[in-house]
């Protein structure tokens, strides 16, 4: 166990560049399971999820070959199968959320796959029966161990048909459409998820020799193949840690450049953030963003208090709430933060307060920020990470308080992002890793 030593309260300058997408690297080191030819991967970020699957990936027998700091080559030409019904599959996978999405690749080429009930950030309830419903679908047979929380599905073949799926879930799109790609006959998936991540997945599989359409939309139309071919992906950039950046600039009111963030696959997050009253200029493909002594929250045209919420792609991603509300609790004005997908996000509300922010948690979905202004800054404490976008907000908030604030249980900040304290470091944050 490690703690974050953060004294708070100095500007900061510089430039930073922002990660691999940890949501896109997860579905796309699944995908080398579907072909024996070598996969290469680059721009992949160095931390504890996605090291974790690559760990999984190796026990399963995926030759790894460490190219540089942050590209990888896979080739699984020598599947063990035998390693998913052992007992340190069941520890291993049960550790990580995003293990899930190793089931559709090897049910569509193997026959079967399993899982134990994951783990991840305790957010709220997370259903994996979209997952499961599409693999039943396309005709697999599914089966529950109740003593072990063990998943597992088999197929002698897997057929295409169409299917609604019953909320656009990004892994379940993923896991689905990854079964779907050497199934017999065509699948559409109406309902699909279509955030970046899932372009960037199916662009991959399609550059594989899959035959997929529909790229973007919310109806996918995967046309079975026999066999897909190796392939070299290249990652984007983390939309999250960029929006995270904003947060450290502007929450310490200094001057910040975020370098190559591909603003084409950013979606409403600059549009948010100007709603706070953030001032962001776009600079080729980077973010500039200004030292601003205070930032106004828009009112809606009304005259009524502006609500932030989170909606599933084109919408504002729920990942970054807890940094708006971050945010929102130094801005000049009111903002209603609406939590709609996930019902435990927003319990970190009660940490902000002990800092001093004025924060009403109407019920587990929606918490009333009455901003400062900087006129009562928070105030240092000691406060424990609850998982990884609550735990990052935290952070932010110490680095802009007065004093020296301790956060326990960084390593659910580390699942998230890379090298953290070093890059802070870089652009002149005072923060110290403490081993417990």
């Amino acid at each position: 166990m490690a703690s974050f030593k953060i004294e708070g309260g100095h500007k900061l300058n510089g430039t930073i560049t922002p990660q691999g997408a940890k949501n896109e690297v997860l579905q796309i080191l699944c995908a080398v399971l579907l072909t024996p030819k070598r996969v290469v991967v680059n721009n992949v970020p160095d931390i504890i999820d996605v090291n974790k699957l690559i760990f999984i990936l190796g026990e399963l027998g995926v030759r790894v070959e460490k190219l540089s700091n942050n590209s990888y080559a896979f080739q699984a030409d020598k599947i063990n199968l035998e390693y998913l019904e052992s007992t340190d599959f069941k520890r291993d996978g049960s550790s990580l959320r995003g293990s899930i999405m190793i089931v559709g690749p090897l049910l569509a080429r193997f026959g079967k796959g399993y899982i134990p009930r994951p783990g991840g950030d305790k957010i709220g309830r997370r259903r994996l029966d979209t997952h499961f419903e599409g693999f039943i679908r396309l005709g697999a047979k599914f089966r529950y161990n109740k003593e072990e929380h063990f998943y597992g599905v088999e197929a002698e073949e897997l057929r295409g048909v169409e299917m609604l799926l019953d909320e656009a879930s990004v892994t379940g799109t993923a896991n689905i459409l990854m079964a779907a790609v050497l199934a017999t006959g065509i699948t559409k998936i109406y309902n699909a998820a279509c955030e970046p991540y899932i372009q960037q997945l199916t662009k991959m599989l399609n550059l594989m020799g899959a035959k997929i359409s529909g790229v973007g939309s919310n109806l996918l139309i995967i046309e079975g193949v026999n066999s897909l071919d190796g392939c070299e992906h290249n990652v984007l950039p983390d939309m999250i840690e960029i929006g995270s950046w904003i947060g450290v600039a502007v929450m310490t009111r200094s001057e910040l450049t975020i370098k190559n963030v591909s603003w084409e696959n950013l979606g409403q997050i600059p549009n948010v953030f100007r709603k706070l009253g953030i001032q962001l200029e776009k600079r080729g493909d980077d973010i500039y963003i200004p030292e601003q002594a205070s930032y106004e929250i828009q009112n809606y045209i009304d005259g009524s208090v502006l609500t932030v919420a989170d909606a599933p792609w084109p919408g504002f991603t729920p990942d970054l709430l807890s940094i708006v509300l971050v945010i929102a609790t130094q801005a000049k004005g009111t903002v209603l933060i609406h939590q709609k997908m996930f019902e435990s996000r927003l319990f970190f509300v009660d940490k902000l307060i002990d800092m001093g922010a004025k924060v009403i948690l109407c019920d587990p979905h929606r918490a009333t920020v009455i901003g400062q202004n900087f006129e009562s800054p928070l105030k240092a404490t000691k406060m424990t990470s609850p998982d990884i976008r609550a735990g990052i907000s935290l952070l932010i908030a110490a680095l802009s308080a007065k004093g020296t604030s301790i956060i326990d249980n960084i390593e659910q900040i580390d699942r998230g992002y890379e090298n953290i304290e070093a890059r802070l470091k870089s652009i002149g944050a005072k923060i110290e890793r403490i081993k417990n």
